[in-house]
């Protein structure tokens, strides 16, 4: 009996995803690697002529944001909602929502906390830092969300395995 292949539309498991997250963690991250990080982004998304907005914050603080043609000011917005769940809850934007759909409901249902300002949507991925924990997030949004998730788990894999 063979295995079928699963197809890249299916959405990772929970299990998936925070493996994902076991295995994305810097070193260090600097501004330097910021910029680095921010800027791989912006050529994977102009390849596929992605209307994204990417950002980059540490610690409270933007590290870089760029805005792809397309793009609309609400990704901003979307932007800072998915954010706030990896500062709130240490996770991947999409593996909170994961987590929420798992349990047979949803994150605007059951995480009491206003939509407006928070979204588990896929897109924004912690930034952690060995010995250290998260201390940001990257975030991309304009894309399908899991197109979003993807494309910066993508950039990751990508970045780290040349550090």
């Amino acid at each position: 009996m063979t295995t079928p292949k699963q197809s890249p539309e299916l959405p990772p498991t929970v299990e998936e995803l925070e493996a994902q997250e076991r295995r994305l963690v810097f070193r260090q991250f600097t501004y330097d690697d910021a910029w680095a990080l921010g800027s791989l982004l912006v050529e994977l998304a102009r390849e596929r002529q992605a209307p994204v907005a990417i950002d980059i914050h540490r610690a409270g603080q933007q590290l870089f944001h760029a805005a792809l043609p397309g793009s609309t000011p609400d990704n901003d917005a979307w932007i800072a909602r998915k954010r706030r769940v990896v500062e709130r809850y240490g996770s991947a934007s999409y593996l909170v929502g994961a987590r929420f759909r798992a349990k047979g409901t949803t994150f605007e249902e059951s995480s009491r906390l206003d939509p407006d300002t928070y979204a588990a949507h896929g897109g924004s991925f912690p930034v952690t830092v060995e010995g250290v924990g998260v201390i940001g997030a990257v975030t991309v949004s304009g894309l399908p969300q899991l197109q979003d998730h993807r494309l910066v788990v993508e950039a990751l894999e990508h970045f780290l395995s040349r550090a």
